[in-house]
């Protein structure tokens, strides 16, 4: 059995799961989620636990065991807590500044960079140089805060650029000197 698979996941007080064949419904305090379950994983659900088997070792189905549990567990937090990805902006005279619910970027580039909220995602400003991206859906934060990390790529010779916080960038040494 697959060590994350076998795993219950609880159900925390305020949260409603619907388990109908291959859907799976989460709603609780933060909004609601859904998720169709590949074929041959069965989802079951009880007494306050929520637990995911698989009916064969073939590899295929071994690989969908702990995902799909690990994709159940993370919409369990999702509407409970939400998800947050914190991105950093380094640079002379690059900044972000909220313009209702979207942002607008300067970075650089002869003209300012506005980004659009999807649904389900609000941004947060708390500085001009750091900003917040949240939600509820793990995987849709993740690809909002990347796609606004390719608009500048930290630079490997100065740095400079949009990065996650915390993120480490590799440094070039650049031209050497006469």
């Amino acid at each position: 059995m697959s060590r994350i698979g076998r795993l219950p996941i609880p159900v925390p007080s305020g949260v409603d799961i619907k388990v109908d064949g291959q859907d799976v419904t989460v709603k609780g305090p933060k909004g609601e989620l859904k998720h169709k379950v590949a074929r041959p994983i069965e989802v079951v659900q009880e007494d306050g636990q929520i637990k995911v088997g698989r009916p064969s070792d073939e590899g295929p189905v071994r690989a969908l065991h702990g995902l799909t549990r690990t994709l159940i567990h993370n919409m369990v937090i999702g509407v409970t807590e939400g998800y947050s990805k914190t991105l950093e902006i380094v640079g002379v005279g690059y900044r972000v500044q909220a313009k209702g619910s979207n942002l607008e970027f300067s970075l650089g580039f002869s003209h300012p960079i506005t980004v659009e909220p999807p649904a389900g995602i609000t941004f947060r400003v708390e500085r001009p140089t750091q900003f917040v991206v949240e939600g509820i859906d793990k995987q849709k934060v993740g690809e909002v805060a990347a796609n606004i990390r390719k608009l500048r790529k930290p630079d490997p010779y100065k740095g400079k650029g949009v990065r996650y916080q915390g993120e480490q960038i590799r440094r070039k040494v650049g031209k050497a000197g006469k």
